[in-house]
């Protein structure tokens, strides 16, 4: 999901809040004015209303409720937003839900709100206020589809009775573009541009930037050999396909029925929608308290660096030719790392010429040198207890790392690396990762990037938890031996 969406979606919670609150305090006000208009006198007077404090309490606790309906009603879904229609039936029947249920509680304790009218007037505001900021929301967003704003750049592959129902159906939603068309027959779609054979697809890609591939029907059997499956996830594209020609993955799926026909997406991971919200705020939170509290010791590491090697610098942020050290992100995206200086100055590039030979993982993307000639006395101390990497946080509070996840790519191995390893870049590198406390520099290389490809898959914040967990185990281990 693009930035723009999960932010729209999110906001979407504390707006449903604050006019819950707000239809509250505006039937406290209309209750208030009802007492004030002649002839009108109902059993409660305005002295045996609550005050304002009370009220606001009483309000805040309700609507909180409330919240947790539409929560439980799939209001608040990031992955698969519904059309608005089916989100205002929704809130209709959740809010009557949490309307019948107040009432069942007081009658059960035997006693009832202040008033009655209120608590109707509540109930009607709520429903109206709550629809309507729906319905604003869902008209900005619109707006900036039809903007090209955040929209999702479609590629449908072949032509099938279901492709023009598609088409129609489909792509009403804005968020949708359908650029074109791949076939591998004479078919035709009216209404969308062909673009050529499938044995282009890589180059149709790329020219159009495509976002999402929708398969409309099975390959013939000459063109068998290629996977759009795995085509997609080395690219991070989003996969889509009607389900009567293929088989499915149990996870990460989510189904949408345009035209009464059923097309599947399959997603690389969980992080999507509100796990990836989830995983950014314990990032920052993470990284924040882990700055404050290692501060002291990242301060001492600096003096040491120092001392040990006062001709280089503390962090290592240059290559040899003063170029700024990058590393590769999620999508390919290159990112400035940063970490501890480990080794004597302007040493980086010996490891591809006069260090090649000590390679131990020669016949891979990845470099590896067993006691390295380059690393200072205070780097060897860094590498064993990982501490070199403690900078990093500040590349995860920024945003370009995350605390769990793969490895920091170097921009010369991706360059290097197959097909399917370009699926670990699917997400935010991180600090540390099931690979990294699963034999660290030991691992070979395939098992490392099956370990990150089974993270990806199967992520979730209590997986984090535990590879944190085990990482500090794993540091006081090494630190040990």
């Amino acid at each position: 999901m693009k930035p723009l969406e999960i932010f729209l979606g999110v906001i979407r919670l504390p707006v449903d809040f604050i006019l819950g609150v707000a239809s509250f305090l505006l039937a406290y006000q209309l209750r208030l004015a009802t007492d004030m208009i002649p002839g009108i006198q109902l059993p409660i007077t305005a002295d045996m209303f609550p005050n304002s404090t009370q009220y606001l309490i009483f309000a805040t606790i309700a609507t909180a409720a409330l919240i947790m309906i539409f929560a439980f009603a799939g209001l608040y879904n990031l992955r698969r937003p519904e059309a608005l229609n089916r989100q205002i039936t929704k809130i209709f029947v959740s809010s009557l839900i949490w309307f019948f249920a107040i009432i069942t509680y007081y009658f059960l304790i035997r006693t009832f709100p202040f008033s009655r009218l209120a608590l109707i007037n509540s109930w009607i505001l709520a429903l109206l206020l709550i629809s309507l900021g729906r319905t604003i929301l869902q008209i900005i967003q619109n707006k900036l589809y039809r903007r090209g704003i955040a929209q999702t750049r479609v590629l449908l592959i072949g032509a099938s009775q279901h492709t023009e129902e598609i088409l129609t159906n489909f792509f009403k939603n804005p968020q949708y573009h359908a650029v074109g068309y791949i076939e591998t027959a004479d078919n035709n779609i009216s209404g969308l541009v062909y673009l050529g054979p499938l044995k282009d697809l890589a180059d149709i890609v790329e020219a159009n930037q495509i976002e999402k591939i929708i398969q409309c029907k099975d390959l013939p059997t000459e063109m068998q050999e290629i996977s759009l499956r795995d085509f997609c996830r080395e690219h991070h594209l989003e996969y889509s396909f009607i389900p009567s020609q293929l088989e499915v993955q149990s996870t990460n799926i989510d189904i949408e029925t345009p035209a009464g026909i059923p097309v599947i997406t399959l997603r690389p991971t969980a992080l999507e929608g509100w796990g990836r919200v989830a995983k950014r705020t314990f990032d920052i939170c993470g990284s924040l308290i882990l700055i404050i509290l290692l501060s002291p010791f990242m301060l001492i590491i600096a003096i040491l660096i120092k001392i040990d090697d006062p001709k280089g610098t503390i962090i290592f942020k240059f290559l040899d030719d003063g170029k700024r050290v990058k590393r590769v992100g999620q999508r390919g995206q290159l990112f400035n790392f940063m970490k501890f200086r480990t080794m004597i100055p302007n040493s980086h590039n010996l490891r591809y010429s006069e260090l090649a030979h000590l390679d131990t993982r020669q016949g891979t993307p990845m470099v590896k040198i067993k006691n390295d000639p380059r690393v200072t006395k205070i780097g060897r101390f860094l590498r064993k207890t990982s501490l070199d990497e403690l900078p990093q946080l500040l590349n995860v509070l920024i945003g370009d790392m995350t605390l769990v996840g793969p490895r920091p790519h170097l921009p010369e191995e991706v360059a290097r690396y197959s097909g399917h390893h370009k699926f670990v870049l699917t997400i935010k590198p991180g600090i540390t990762g099931m690979a990294q406390v699963s034999g660290r520099s030991d691992l070979d290389f395939e098992r490392e990037v099956k370990l990150d490809t089974y993270y990806i898959e199967n992520w979730s914040l209590l997986l984090d938890l535990k590879i944190l967990f085990k990482t500090v185990l794993v540091v006081f281990k090494r630190y040990e031996e």
